[in-house]
């Protein structure tokens, strides 16, 4: 008789009942389930796959067919995914290229065996023990990423999988498996990275820049030779130099890591780390005969940002966030340096007024920016209260001026001059309260 079995978590008691039903039991396994439930972490995914059934069984309980490369199947009632066992066989290049069967003589062992890493390549049945051909629980118990299989480097995806695995498990004390990590360099210098989808890039990356660590994700696709070709931009400036005095850990790469993390101390929110990301990115231009100054890299990096955003065909908001961080993140830096009337365009270009959340997450990327530094991870970054201060001082009477009759380019003038007679006396205000802050 076929069979199905049930994933880890019991909390899915109504499949139970359905399996029952089938005559099979139902098994499951999915994106590092496993690692999580043993180290107490909230479970995200739960996978689902059939073992010894037919599409043609499945539609008769009333599963409803979704995907066109291999049969995934919605449950009638929880909408949950379920797959059928299957094995691949890589046939050409890239992500897409490999041959899958899903006959009902496909073993759960062998399904298990085209798992990306050991600690995803379990099962559980419904009595509760665990189906474990290729050691995940010991390399559970170990804290190690390790590939199933020679197989591995089938998937270059699994390069960035892996990378987010580090990152998400970083801070729990788990590393690559060495000979893990040699085979995502292997796959770095193939060729087959060249071979992913920008959708299936982004994927893997805004995941990792939503989850924990994502500084570990990008220093190890750094590290395997993956990031100069899936992001090049940010992958030159390992080993850009800049000022000591500005920063201490001089290496441009290195600082970009640093703000990643101080991103994470200060948000979830990923676009603000996307922004982070990328805000130096034009320091990889700079000619090398001004080193370690990079004036003007501003300007140089808004292209790159703008093609990256382009590429990886990021949300239009995230490319939105990253070019103004990218663009006026030094001003920002040296707010009490700025003229009134250079603080109000400032204001104006950054469209604070009409997007004040927008604003809010521009300032928290600059504190990332300014905080990515070593040394100086724990600065007062006063510039955060001083725009502050600035945006609520140039909130105008608006039924005032409506009052006097104005319209048009006269109301305009009238709220841009109101606006810098109050930025003008905040201005003066705080310089006299608090003289150059440091």
């Amino acid at each position: 008789m076929p069979i199905c079995a049930r994933s880890r978590p019991r909390r899915v008691s109504a499949l139970d009942r359905h399996g029952a039903r089938l005559g099979r039991r139902l098994l499951g396994h999915g994106d590092g389930q496993h690692a999580v439930l043993e180290l107490g972490l909230d479970v995200v995914d739960i996978d689902w796959v059939v073992v010894g059934a037919t599409p043609e069984d499945l539609l008769a309980q009333g599963y409803r067919q979704v995907g066109n490369e291999f049969p995934v199947f919605l449950h009638p009632q929880t909408q949950a995914e379920y797959a059928l066992a299957r094995t691949e066989r890589k046939h050409g290049s890239g992500y897409n290229g490999f041959m899958c069967d899903f006959s009902p003589d496909v073993t759960l062992e062998a399904d298990l065996q085209r798992r990306d890493l050991t600690i995803n390549a379990m099962a559980e049945l419904d009595d509760d023990s665990i189906i474990d051909p290729c050691g995940g629980q010991q390399d559970l118990a170990a804290r190690l990423l390790r590939h199933v299989s020679p197989a591995f480097v089938e998937d270059p995806l699994r390069v960035l999988r892996v990378a987010r695995f580090a990152a998400r498990f970083k801070n729990l004390g788990f590393r690559i498996a060495p000979e893990t990590f040699a085979l995502m360099q292997q796959l770095s210098r193939s060729g087959e990275l060249q071979t992913l989808t920008p959708e299936r890039v982004w994927q893997e990356m805004s995941r990792a820049l939503a989850g924990p660590r994502p500084d570990v994700f990008f220093d190890v696709l750094q590290d395997c030779g993956a990031l100069a070709i899936l992001l090049p931009e940010v992958s030159h400036l390992f080993g850009v130099p800049q000022r000591a005095d500005y920063h201490p850990e001089v290496d441009t790469g290195l600082h970009t890591l640093l703000s990643l993390q101080q991103a994470e101390r200060l948000t979830t929110d990923a676009a603000i780390r996307y922004a982070v990301l990328l805000h130096d990115v034009g320091k990889g231009l700079t000619p090398t005969d001004v080193l370690p100054r990079h004036t003007g890299h501003e300007a140089r990096g808004l292209p790159l940002i703008r093609a990256i955003g382009q590429r990886l065909r990021a949300p239009k908001a995230w490319q939105e966030l990253a070019l103004l961080v990218g663009e006026w993140h030094l001003d920002c830096h040296r707010a009490d340096e700025l003229r009134p009337d250079t603080l109000l365009r400032k204001l104006t270009l950054l469209d604070a007024w009409r997007r004040p959340e927008r604003f809010a997450d521009f300032l928290t990327a600059c504190e990332a920016d300014a905080r990515g530094r070593t040394g100086l991870e724990d600065r007062d970054y006063w510039q955060r209260d001083y725009w502050l201060g600035a945006f609520a001082a140039t909130q105008v009477d608006m039924p005032a001026l409506l009052a006097q009759g104005l319209q048009g380019a006269d109301m305009a003038k009238a709220i841009a001059e109101q606006r810098l007679s109050q930025l003008t006396n905040y201005r003066n205000h705080y310089r006299h309260l608090s003289p150059r802050p440091g």
